[in-house]
């Protein structure tokens, strides 16, 4: 496979379009307040029969300051006071959800995010992690998958060395851009000092894989001012980079309306800023994995991805798609046998139903025969650039081409204009398309054709 980034600009200038970034299929647009709390107990008990590891995800929700771009589930604070009684409650619901899954089933895979992490204490961190460790069945052999996000400004050189011995192994770094008005505009000054440094630790300390985050599309960003924080990030060699795209939603994320529209680059001047993203990374040794992620070619994702067994979920592109994900503290979102559930989005909606003893699931969607099928197929094109729809024919007992008649005449289209080709069974994403990966998974999606919902989302590019 070419896991390179190919830019059309006359493909995107076509295709551009809002739509899902499908790390779940149905997306969260689907959720309904008819799933609760017993209907995640049930999917518990059901997934219990499968044996399958788990992966477990913590929301720690609160930032020192804001940044004007972020539009997270997070809670501005610089009151360091208001962890403990929410981490309280994070415990409770430790317990109860652990009660739900068999105590045999290992944790693969542990996640902490934000918000920022690292905002608690060192004490703290020691104490979430051994609460966890205390009702499921962590790995103590340092072969899962345990990350945390972190934010370079709120570590020192202990922190990460604490991380590491409680058991974390990969770490992701923000940074967005190292330029100085880009950072003044947006609310978030970072040395390159605190950012490489930070990395450095994260290394001599033992940690295996380390991805950094940027932004492109910020205010006062320019092809040229872009590229010298890139090269500077490319001097660290991070394992992998997410180079996420800024997407100006105001009206529904607060924050950004503190950002001068004025400032923000044309579309062009965003596309001119990819393009040199793709052809850096790609004179540096990178691949593109999809949905703005990179990384070095033997890291396990684009391994992974050669291979076909790639996977997306809420966190993103990942190893391990045969576990349960059990997630943990305000606003979180877990995927439990067939089914996906959102846990309370307030603080004080939170603790109010955690104290009652209750757990917080408060909206959810159980999955039908379709939705699993076409969450297959989804899956398949923007992880793995390829769909064997014979595979997806026996697997789900189906005529494929009957099936998906109309979709098959939409990708027929798509092949017409390069997107990808059709050889058979073998659909295969081309390099021209997979930046457009999400137009091409959108055809699959059955509730954007019946109730023409992609004014929720944000642009594809």
């Amino acid at each position: 496979m070419q896991q390179t980034l190919v830019l059309d600009q006359a493909l995107i200038g076509r295709y551009d379009q809002s739509g899902p970034r499908y790390t779940s299929y149905p997306t969260a647009v689907q959720f309904h307040d008819g799933f609760g709390p017993e209907d995640y107990r049930a999917a518990a008990q059901r997934s219990n029969a499968s044996g399958r590891p788990l992966s477990l995800y913590f929301h720690i929700p609160f930032c020192d300051t804001v940044c004007f771009y972020c539009a997270c589930n997070k809670i501005a604070t610089k009151d360091r006071a208001r962890a403990q009684p929410y981490l309280d409650r994070v415990y409770r619901e430790i317990e109860m959800q652990a009660a739900l899954f068999d105590s045999e089933r290992p944790v693969e895979q542990l996640h902490w995010g934000g918000g920022t992490p690292t905002f608690i204490s060192a004490a703290q961190m020691r104490e979430l992690m051994a609460v966890t460790g205390r009702h499921f069945k962590l790995l103590d052999d340092d072969s899962g998958e345990y990350s945390i996000e972190i934010d370079p400004r709120e570590v020192t050189d202990e922190t990460i060395a604490l991380l590491r011995e409680i058991g974390f192994n990969r770490m992701s770094l923000g940074l967005q851009d190292l330029d100085p008005h880009v950072q003044k505009a947006v609310n978030r000054i970072q040395t390159a000092e605190q950012t490489f440094g930070a990395l450095d630790v994260a290394r001599r300390e033992g940690f295996r894989s380390i991805s950094m985050d940027l932004i492109y599309g910020l205010p006062l960003q320019t092809a040229q001012s872009f590229i010298v924080t890139l090269d500077r990030v490319l001097e660290a060699q991070p394992d992998r980079l997410s180079v996420f795209n800024y997407a100006h939603l105001p009206e529904r994320f607060k924050p950004q309306r503190r950002i001068n529209e004025a400032e923000l680059p044309s579309p062009d001047q965003k596309l001119r800023i990819l393009q040199q993203i793709g052809e850096h990374l790609a004179e540096a040794g990178y691949v593109y994995i999809g949905m703005d992620h990179f990384a070095r070619p033997d890291d396990e994702l684009a391994v992974a991805q050669r291979d076909g067994h790639l996977y997306r979920n809420f966190q993103g592109y990942s190893t391990h798609a045969n576990c349960d994900l059990v997630a943990m503290g305000v606003t979180s979102i877990g995927m439990i046998d067939n089914t996906y559930a959102q846990n309370l989005r307030t603080l004080d909606e939170y603790y109010a139903q955690i104290d009652a003893g209750e757990l917080a699931v408060f909206r959810g969607v159980a999955l039908t025969h379709d939705d699993e099928l076409r969450r297959a197929v989804i899956t398949e094109l923007i992880c793995n650039f390829v769909l064997d729809t014979q595979a997806i024919a026996r697997a789900w007992d189906i005529q494929f081409d009957q099936y998906f008649a109309d979709e098959m005449r939409r990708l027929s289209d798509m092949a017409q204009d390069g997107l990808l080709s059709i050889d058979g069974p073998r659909v295969e994403v081309l390099p021209a398309g997979r930046l457009l990966i999400r137009n091409i998974c959108m055809v699959f999606d059955r509730y954007l054709a019946d109730s023409g919902q992609q004014g929720r989302f944000s642009k594809v590019i």
